[in-house]
């Protein structure tokens, strides 16, 4: 029985009339490539390389989303953004999808406009000093002048803790990134606080990356994804897939070394259905229907991005900790492609 109510399942959906895609992906398809929104500079996850290429595990969602669409992932032009432009570049439609490090919250979700497709680095606000400070722990810096890049959820976050420890702080607020760690190494202040991977990404741009540690206190959650527009249903869930897709292919072992391999000769349903080898294949999301073995191809499963980007085979060097799979004991995780 529960192979005919299958079937028929499949049958229905097959002879369903193709609907209209969304606005935002017709305007994708017809300019011919993806207008993403990355940060201004942040290694590991966006930021341009000695050839003026953007690299970066945030960049990887651009590339993936375009390779998904267009089956060529190079079909992406960036806009660097700072944390306080990033919001409206994307209300105003002057990007697509924004993919930049960026906290996924009940205020952005609901009064913003936006959408958020996932997570792609579950992070936590942490604290970088000068080792001279001889400070070991967060608890220890009442009094202290902080350095915090503005119009981020870590400014609020920052508050909240020091008001919870009954501690005092100057803020040194800074647009860019890479103001805040030159304000931290000229001595502008005593402690620069970000998301825990970006004080990794920022320790190794000082000019002496061993004068400064990073403190072993997380105040936060940060589950950090690509966001697009309200509104555009079609759009959301062609960005939300194509991130889901590296996952699912981390899972199931199927990486850009084997794809084609796999592709030839696999007979496991699950890894058909990832290939777009059987079941609805591109129609659901009104793209090709290879569009996550085009990911795969060319940009890689999520394992692979996480360690060329962020991982053991980059400068940052970190370890995969809550952003391993679920079945790796870590908590990331995509509802499966069938």
């Amino acid at each position: 029985m529960k192979h005919l109510l299958a079937g028929g399942s499949l049958l229905a959906l097959s002879t369903l009339p193709v609907a209209h895609a969304g606005a935002t992906l017709d305007a994708v398809k017809a300019k011919g490539f993806v207008q993403c929104g990355v940060s201004t500079g942040l290694p590991g996850f966006s930021a341009t390389n000695d050839k003026g290429q953007w690299t970066g595990l945030d960049v990887d969602v651009c590339r993936a989303v375009a390779a998904a669409v267009f089956g060529d992932s190079s079909k992406v032009k960036y806009t660097p953004l700072t944390a306080k432009e990033r919001f409206t570049a994307l209300q105003s439609g002057e990007i697509d999808m924004l993919s930049r490090n960026t906290t996924w919250t009940l205020t952005r979700d609901t009064n913003l406009g936006l959408n958020f497709a996932g997570v792609n680095y579950y992070d936590g606000q942490g604290f970088m000093v000068h080792k001279s400070l001889g400070v070991k722990s967060a608890t220890e810096l009442d009094g202290a002048a902080i350095c915090i890049q503005a119009g981020t959820t870590t400014e609020l976050n920052l508050a909240d803790y020091f008001r919870s420890k009954g501690m005092k702080y100057t803020p040194i607020t800074y647009d860019t990134s890479d103001e805040t760690v030159k304000g931290f190494e000229a001595g502008r202040c005593d402690v620069l606080t970000s998301d825990q991977s970006q004080l990794y990404a920022l320790r190794i741009k000082l000019k002496d990356p061993d004068s400064a540690m990073v403190l072993p206190e997380i105040i936060s959650k940060e589950p950090l994804g690509p966001v697009v527009r309200n509104g555009d249903d079609d759009w959301l869930k062609v960005v939300r897939w194509a991130l889901f897709a590296m996952i699912n292919a981390e899972e199931m072992g199927v990486t850009s070394k084997n794809v084609d391999e796999i592709r030839k000769t696999t007979k496991d349903p699950g890894k058909q259905r990832l290939l777009g080898l059987s079941g609805i294949k591109g129609q659901g999301l009104q793209i090709r229907d290879d569009w996550s073995y085009q990911i795969i191809k060319q940009v890689g499963n999520y394992a692979e991005a996480f360690e060329r980007n962020v991982g053991q085979g980059s400068p940052l060097k970190i370890a995969r900790g809550i952003n391993a799979l679920w079945k790796d004991g870590g908590i990331q995780y995509a509802p499966p492609i069938r």
